[in-house]
């Protein structure tokens, strides 16, 4: 027995070591295997052409007859091989990806072949003609290019099959078992981005056709079930978790319709875009997603005068108040689709005006992005950016507009919402701006609260100075004022809330079962103050047509079911109160006002009384001396006299109301 030192067991350990850990960077994983090379593809398709060659001369050779004629056969099998890969360089049949083989694929290999066969009856003939010695059998090159043809396919076929039906399933895990909802060629196309989607989510059962009467009948291999029963029934029966709407032939009540059966089954449902839609084919089956609330609303898409926009916005000078907020940021990325000459984007928030100036920057080429720290309180500030860049178009969005929080800092909604609106007004006119589009809210309607309370101040103070200005200077600053409800997504907004109440796992709170709100989305509310801004003549408050009054309580509920989860029962509803200065029912009009329609059927004029400017300046004036003191009582008691029909709800200044009526 050889006894061995200890350095010489130490090193004979460490060789042992380096192996085994060789051996195991080096194992081979079908799961992780990547895309071949394209030589490595293209030394399979020789190999399966020479085994189709030997094939094809053992068969012939089977029944006495040679596949090459004379004796020098090496010659006659280089010349195979050289067309062979030369036709394989021509229709690039090496270039594809195996395991995603189609259709396009099975066309360039038979092209290869029939170019293949073509060359080689053509050298056989000129052979035959001017040396008079035959190359090949002619048969035997008809049946070599059928069997290249067939192992060519069949294996890409079977490399094909392999991934999808074997390693595809390992990798997935737990699939969901899911229908598509139609069956037109969107429907197809999703189906089969869907097949090829690595890892998979979804098991496709089937399609469901509101059109089709037939059982019998198979797409992709999958039968096309017919809606003659609720869609919920057909998924119970068909063991499906999941609907994926890929009709785009279903009208927005249809859909919506389909939606809330299955929400109400606890069944999840996905939408996707249009063909028309894709950006990227490779990235198809990731459009695939679950409904939005935004999905859900009953509206109608916004047709615009970009003729008239355009015409207001292009290579002009344009100063965005706000804008580096919802509402702000989206009046941007919209204005620069009109190519204006500057854009000047304010705020006072550092981070998202320096990220909101970066993408913006991304966009446009030709316009001149001008970002601004500034506060609309600071009027010597705003007035040297008035002073330097002379706009010609003013969308007025910063405010302060949460409305617990103005309830217990009134001082500060007067300071933003009054004073630097008041600011930027009384700019506009000094500086000549030729219109002044103001973005205000439905909670200055019969306000509630100070925040609403503030906003209607604004409004005033901006339809006033107007209304006197046009008196002495007919060309004078045109104010025009956009009134809108609650935006979907927004700061602060409470579809956010719910998002985040759900992901943490609930409970979602919400102020009051009964208490009911208008909504829009972020774009479709800045679509509407381009275009009223457009139209606006002067002293307009234009309100836009919000749609139907959504119930929160049911939004609450429905975003739970869209997140797959069932209300009450794994999400928890709780109802914890109305909030300072809330109602349940906001309204676009007050107790006396009345409307004039425009030419566009979802906007609005407001006809409001106007009020005479030098009362409302010094009432202002007033306002803002007092709210200097910081004194919440004198300033809301200020504020209900300006605003008449500002009442208190659910506040610590109720009591003023009382008083004021006494």
């Amino acid at each position: 027995m050889v006894k061995l030192s200890n350095t010489t067991r130490n090193s004979l350990k460490t060789i042992v070591l380096q192996v085994l850990s060789t051996n195991n960077r080096f194992s081979f994983n079908l799961k992780s295997l990547g895309y071949l090379p394209r030589w490595v593809i293209l030394l399979i398709d020789m190999f399966a052409v020479a085994f189709s060659m030997s094939v094809t001369f053992y068969l012939f050779r089977g029944i006495g007859l040679d596949y090459f004629k004379g004796s020098d056969y090496s010659i006659k099998i280089v010349v195979y091989f050289a067309i062979n890969i030369f036709f394989f360089w021509w229709f690039k049949t090496y270039s594809g990806i195996i395991r995603h083989s189609s259709f396009i694929d099975a066309i360039k290999i038979m092209f290869s072949q029939t170019g293949t066969l073509i060359v080689l009856l053509v050298i056989d003939f000129v052979n035959t003609f001017f040396v008079k010695k035959d190359f090949y059998v002619t048969t035997a090159l008809l049946i070599n290019v059928i069997f290249s043809f067939c192992f060519l396919f069949f294996y890409r076929v079977v490399v094909k099959q392999f991934f999808e039906n074997f390693l595809k399933e390992t990798r997935s895990g737990n699939l969901v078992n899911a229908l598509i909802y139609g069956a037109d060629a969107n429907s197809i196309s999703i189906t089969n981005a869907l097949k090829a989607e690595t890892p998979s989510r979804f098991k496709l059962l089937g399609f469901i056709d509101k059109f089709h009467f037939s059982g019998s009948k198979r797409i992709l291999d999958l039968p096309i079930i017919s809606q003659k029963k609720k869609i919920s029934v057909i998924m119970r029966a068909m063991n499906a978790q999941a609907l994926i709407i890929a009709d785009k032939s279903l009208t927005k009540d249809e859909q919506l319709a389909i939606v809330d059966e299955c929400l109400e089954a606890n069944l999840k449902v996905y939408t996707v875009p249009l063909i028309t839609n894709w950006e990227n084919q490779d990235e198809i089956s990731k459009k695939i997603k679950s409904f939005q609330i935004e999905d859900l609303l009953d509206r109608k898409p916004i047709v615009l005068d970009n003729k008239k926009i355009s015409e207001q916005i292009s290579d002009k000078t344009i100063l965005i108040t706000g804008a580096a907020g919802s509402i702000g940021s989206e009046i941007v990325r919209q204005v620069v689709t009109f190519s204006p000459a500057r854009i000047i984007i304010l705020d006072q928030a550092e981070t998202p005006l320096h990220d909101l100036t970066l993408e913006i920057q991304k966009l446009v080429s030709e316009t001149e992005v001008v970002s601004i720290i500034a506060d609309v309180r600071d009027k010597v500030g705003l007035q040297k950016v008035f002073e330097f860049y002379c706009p010609s178009l003013v969308y007025h969005a910063a405010a302060y507009k949460h409305v617990p929080l103005m309830e217990e800092n009134p001082s500060q909604a007067v300071f933003v919402n009054v004073l630097g609106t008041k600011n930027l007004a009384d700019l506009s006119i000094e500086y000549g701006v030729d219109k002044f589009v103001m973005v205000s809210t439905d909670k200055a309607v019969n306000p509630s609260n100070v925040m609403g309370a503030s906003k209607r101040i604004a409004e005033k103070y901006v339809q006033s100075l107007y209304f006197e200005e046009l008196k002495t200077n007919a060309y004078t600053t045109k104010f025009i004022t956009t009134r809108f409800g609650n935006v979907l997504g927004s700061n602060g907004s409470v579809v956010p809330l719910f998002s985040k109440q759900i992901q943490e796992g609930g409970p979602v709170t919400i102020t009051h079962e009964e208490i009911i709100r208008y909504f829009m989305t972020i774009p479709e509310a800045c679509q509407l103050v381009l275009e009223a801004g457009a139209m606006g003549n002067g002293g307009e408050i234009y309100i836009f047509d919000m749609g139907k009054p959504v119930k929160i309580y049911d939004l609450a509920k429905k975003m739970i079911k869209l997140a797959g989860y069932i209300p009450d029962r794994d999400i928890k509803i709780k109802v914890i109160g109305l909030r300072p200065g809330e109602k349940l029912f906001e309204e676009l009009l007050n107790d006396n006002s009345k409307t004039l329609p425009t030419h566009h059927e979802k906007i609005m004029i407001a006809q409001e009384i106007i009020d005479i400017n030098n009362n409302v300046k010094r009432k202002i004036d007033e306002l803002i001396f007092t709210s200097q003191q910081y004194d919440n009582t004198s300033i809301v008691s200020k504020m209900k006299q300006i605003v008449p029909e500002f009442k208190s709800m659910n506040s610590t200044f109720e009591y003023l109301d009382k008083s004021l009526k006494a």
